[in-house]
């Protein structure tokens, strides 16, 4: 599926595989462009990158990840992923348990406070 900001393709979910647990998503970020600030309410989840580099946000702290690096999300906590190299960045995404009919559900937080104020794409 083409984004505005990249590409993303589902590995496993629910409605693909009747995986009841987990789902497992390919994310291609276009450069300087951002997954923003969202949550997963009633999931965990896993990061990896597997190209480029990410300037990842955990709740208000930053860390840069390059490829081999991973980052542990827990339920409820607000994240967002910015590509900050000059190719496309590519990261898996493992969420668990798989819920909503994709088999994740997303609450986008990026116009709220603070989320709206820590970080911005030029």
């Amino acid at each position: 599926m083409q984004l505005d900001w990249g590409r993303v393709g589902s590995h496993c979910s629910s409605s693909r595989t009747g995986a009841k647990y987990l789902t497992i998503v390919d994310a291609r970020l276009n450069p300087g462009k951002v997954h923003d600030f969202n949550k997963h309410v009633d999931q965990e989840e896993v990061i990896m990158v597997i190209a480029g580099h990410v300037e990842q946000w955990l709740e208000t702290e930053r860390r840069v990840l390059g490829p081999g690096d991973s980052v542990f999300i827990p339920p409820n906590t607000v994240h967002a992923s910015f590509n900050i190299g000059v190719g496309e960045a590519q990261i898996i995404a493992m969420f668990g348990p798989s819920v909503g009919e994709g088999g994740l559900e997303t609450v986008d937080v990026a116009t709220e406070k603070p989320w709206n104020t820590l970080r911005k794409i030029t």
